[in-house]
């Protein structure tokens, strides 16, 4: 008989356990964050294969998109809690009247190119060209600002709306269009068929990219979100400290870089998660220049736009 109560009394226990360590897993904070194939999420890929989300104690499920409309409707639908986007795509959807915040910046530079066959090789060599933009977005914006920094304006230039990256991209390798703005993986490759990069954002002190949260998952996820960037600032130390060649698989299988051009990619010097303050010059000038062309709302305020607790 006390044979017999000692095993039951085992396999209780035993049970016990096993159904603690299921109830445990349930535990663990989950998030989905949209994302396109771009380097400025690099940390995050980084943090997935590293398992730097399960060593904080998040699962990040982490959604990549083919376009921008993609991403945003899966956003404001609240099929993902958050993402990477930039500047104005963020507050364009503030304005607009979706409750959300931009939480920290992204550091990937976009860069305006020239075709091979354009004869352009400076910004100023712009003035009178076809530079081809999508029209009110971050593109627009990036071609604006490299105008400005060599005292021309968009005037100076002939627009060519053209709103998908790849046709862009396309279009620039047939000598279609004199110039455009591109972020990598397009630029990097557009350089290696002779393409000129004529500058790169960053160099012009503009970060125009940054993760987003909608209110909802903010008022509901915070603790998730924290250790999320926990898991980011692992993944930027990991980026500091190897070479390209240790992060060659997720340039080429999530950021959809071609292999040749993948061995060649510089690293950005990325940073831990920072927030954004509603006194820096980039989200400003952002901000401005949407609101020059009217596409803010009179009520809308940048301060309402961020929140820069998340990533202490």
């Amino acid at each position: 008989m006390k044979y017999i109560f000692f095993c039951i009394l085992s396999i209780g226990l035993l049970l016990s356990a096993c159904s603690g360590k299921k109830q445990g897993s349930k535990d663990v904070p989950s998030l989905s964050v949209g994302v396109m194939s771009s380097m400025d999420y690099l940390p995050l890929a980084v943090a997935q294969r590293e398992g730097y989300f399960a060593k904080h104690g998040v699962d990040v499920n982490i959604q990549r998109f083919m376009s921008a409309n993609e991403r945003d409707m899966a956003f404001q639908s609240g099929t993902v809690d958050g993402g990477v986007t930039d500047y104005t795509s963020a507050a364009l959807l503030a304005s607009g009247g979706f409750d959300m915040k931009l939480t920290s910046k992204c550091q990937a530079p976009f860069y305006i190119v020239a075709s091979a066959q354009s004869g352009i090789n400076s910004l100023s060599e712009l003035k009178g060209k076809k530079v081809a933009v999508s029209q009110n977005t971050v593109i627009d914006f990036c071609v604006d600002m490299a105008l400005t920094s060599v005292s021309l304006t968009p005037a100076d230039v002939e627009k060519v709306e053209i709103n998908k990256i790849p046709t862009r991209f396309e279009m620039l390798r047939n000598n279609k269009i004199d110039a455009t703005g591109l972020p990598n993986p397009f630029a990097l490759i557009a350089a290696g068929d002779g393409c000129k990069l004529l500058v790169s954002m960053d160099s012009l002190g503009y970060t125009v990219t940054g993760i987003v949260f909608s209110q909802k998952s903010i008022d509901t996820k915070s603790d998730a979100i924290k250790k999320m960037y926990a898991a980011y600032n692992e993944g930027v130390a990991y980026l500091n400290s190897h070479s390209v060649a240790d992060i060659k698989d997720i340039l080429v299988k999530d950021l959809q870089f071609p292999e040749p051009v993948a061995e060649k990619v510089s690293i950005p010097v990325y940073t831990d998660a920072q927030p954004v303050t509603a006194t820096d010059k980039d989200i400003l000038a952002v901000t401005n220049w949407l609101g020059a062309k009217k596409l803010l709302k009179a009520d809308f305020k940048l301060e309402n736009l961020i929140n820069d607790q998340l990533t202490k």
